[in-house]
């Protein structure tokens, strides 16, 4: 990974995001105070829970740029894993108590001048937009990058729906859509962030990443010049854009060894996206160990293992 760079730009980014849309939720919060509008609360709330997300992603990626030491040797990348996992259980927590405040408004919604909401919203829009734009590089492949994105993506679909609310109550009177744009936003904020949370939960628990078939890499591990069984297949997530694996290759003829490595580690990166292999390589006809691996933690390949360069 061109670590340098990339985590300072994802530094930086995170920064101006989270102190840009701070600076709009306090704004946008005095004003659904004063006009006593759920729906601009709601919003206020929805992206006061992304503040907390995209600073939790900003701290994150602070944290990733640690270097190894003895004791956290893989340093601490974990953290872009971690904290899309507190970001989603936040939202979460914050989707049920406004959905629970606005179908309690339901039986006496408040009087709500139309045209301050609709404008506060609106300010919504273009700020989530913008932020949005500047943290789209790379989302597809970085957990903590995606939460951020989608957090304000869906922001501001939020923000439009106050948009149309703030305009139903000034142009028709509608008092009603208040807390039901209030109850929209809890629902959308709840689909959301289960999807994250899902995700998050897996690679904090070591899951395989979901863009990597690992039947395939095992069938194509098998495949590798002199190889004849492959026990011990692991792969995770160490993080943004990291993934590691571990393997005991049985590999009776093995003249070649520290070349045959080199070359297998560089093709992992290829067709695989896996930066971290580390790979044992027996020269019996069978794995000497029994198949739940008496190493510790699940014997992550703790003894004679060659590791290439990642």
């Amino acid at each position: 990974m061109h670590s340098h760079d990339h985590h300072h730009d994802a530094t930086r980014t995170f920064a101006w995001v989270t102190l840009i849309n701070l600076a709009y939720t306090v704004l946008e919060a005095g004003y659904g105070f004063a006009t006593d509008s759920l729906a601009l609360l709601s919003d206020a709330l929805h992206n006061f829970g992304d503040v907390l997300g995209l600073g939790l992603a900003w701290g994150a990626a602070v944290l990733a740029k640690r270097a190894p030491t003895e004791r956290h040797t893989y340093g601490w990348r974990r953290a872009t894993l971690l904290s899309p996992l507190a970001n989603a259980v936040l939202l979460f927590t914050f989707s049920g108590a406004l959905g629970w405040e606005a179908i309690r408004r339901f039986s006496a919604p408040p009087d709500v001048p139309g045209m301050p909401v609709m404008v506060v919203a609106a300010i919504g829009i273009v700020i989530n937009l913008g932020a949005a734009w500047m943290v789209r590089d790379g989302h597809e492949h970085d957990l903590n990058r995606r939460g951020a994105f989608l957090h304000l993506i869906a922001d501001a679909a939020v923000s439009v729906a106050a948009v149309l609310a703030g305009a139903g109550i000034w142009a028709f009177g509608w008092k009603w859509l208040d807390p039901a744009t209030a109850l929209l936003v809890a629902v959308v904020v709840a689909v959301g962030s289960f999807a994250l949370l899902r995700d998050a939960f897996n690679a904090a628990m070591d899951a395989v990443p979901r863009n990597i078939d690992q039947q395939r890499v095992h069938e194509w591990l098998c495949t590798q010049q002199g190889v004849t069984a492959v026990h011990h297949l692991h792969i995770w997530s160490l993080g943004a854009g990291e993934i590691a694996m571990t393997a005991h290759l049985v590999r009776p003829t093995d003249a070649d060894h520290d070349a045959f490595l080199d070359r297998l580690n560089d093709e992992l990166f290829a067709e695989f996206g896996i930066n971290h292999p580390t790979v044992q390589i027996e020269r019996g006809t069978g794995c000497g160990h029994d198949e739940h691996d008496r190493a510790p933690h699940g014997g992550h390949g703790e003894h004679d293992a060659h590791h290439g360069p990642a």
